[in-house]
């Protein structure tokens, strides 16, 4: 891999860790996303329109279209799923299932779906996941009798959706920019997805809400307690960043190379949150978090070996 590749995925990777840290520690992560989101559009959206008519106008595929739509439909569905995910779990848990979840549902796609098959190194790569995303959740501690009749972690559910939406938009996005210029897409998917998600926030009644606590943190006194518009429109800018480097990576190097290179962010994540934020427990507890990213990792890397 050339050194170029790697410094721009490593630099995607720990931008789109610093990005999730924010919508965890954001206090409110949809709205986090939403502004961080609108942020990034204000940026991209007009640079790709003004991108597509120094270039002279060219005619842009009703499919790319209907692509980025779509894709910006997905991306709107990811943020809801994860701020849900990180209103109820912890970093450490919710991004490596999340992230790992999305491999999982590919192979899947292919196995069943597509017909194909996997070879030696595939096999291992699922049950790599496999491990790591059962030593992250342990199941079996359910089964167990105790006070308060145990019962699985919400978040995991909210995880597992995110993951199928990561799953769902990588595989529509795959498509998308070979129709169009990379930068035109990103302009077409951010510009429905941040619509979308206002959409959202206004019809579930959340700007209501967000305005309400606007008030009683300006009465209360407590600067801490109002919600940094500026911390998520930076968040916002970070996450366009992260998603441009991948792009540019993607345009000089083949996928099998970029796709493990971008897991490290789980490992990046799950350390952060174990160790920085404190969800650990313990430090058994904090090597149990990062180990199962680390599974994670390595299976996604064997299952983009084997493809």
């Amino acid at each position: 891999m050339e050194p170029i590749v790697f410094l721009l995925v490593a630099g995607s990777a720990v931008l789109h860790v610093a990005w999730n840290v924010l919508l965890k520690t954001a206090g409110e992560p949809l709205r986090a996303a939403t502004v961080g989101m609108s942020t990034a559009a204000l940026l991209i959206v007009p640079a790709a329109i003004v991108g597509w008519l120094v270039i002279g106008r060219p005619a842009v595929p009703t499919q790319a279209l209907a692509l980025g739509a779509a894709s910006g439909a997905l991306e709107a569905a990811y943020f809801v799923f994860l701020a849900a995910a990180y209103r109820r779990g912890d970093l450490s848990g919710v991004y490596p299932i999340a992230r790992g979840t999305a491999p999982l549902l590919a192979v899947a796609v292919g196995i069943f779906v597509l017909g194909e098959r996997l070879g030696p190194e595939g096999f291992v790569g699922v049950a790599f996941l496999l491990v790591g995303l059962l030593m992250l959740q342990r199941p079996w501690r359910y089964f167990r009798r105790s006070a308060d009749g145990g019962g699985w972690d919400p978040a995991v559910g909210f995880a597992l959706l995110t993951g199928v939406t990561i799953a769902a938009y990588s595989a529509v996005d795959k498509v998308g920019t070979g129709l169009v210029a990379p930068w035109f897409y990103a302009g077409l998917l951010w510009a429905a997805c941040t619509v979308l998600l206002w959409a959202w926030v206004i019809g579930t009644g959340a700007v209501a809400r967000w305005r309400a606590d606007d008030a009683a943190a300006a009465t209360s006194g407590d600067p801490d307690a109002r919600f940094d518009n500026r911390r998520a429109a930076v968040g916002g800018v970070i996450t366009l960043a992260a998603y441009l480097l991948i792009l540019i990576a993607f345009s000089v190097a083949p996928l099998t190379a970029v796709a493990p290179l971008r897991e490290s962010a789980i490992v990046i994540a799950s350390a952060w949150g174990a160790l920085r934020l404190g969800e650990a427990g313990d430090r058994a507890d904090a090597a149990r978090r990062i180990g199962a990213s680390v599974f994670v990792v390595l299976g996604a890397i064997l299952l983009a070996l084997d493809g």
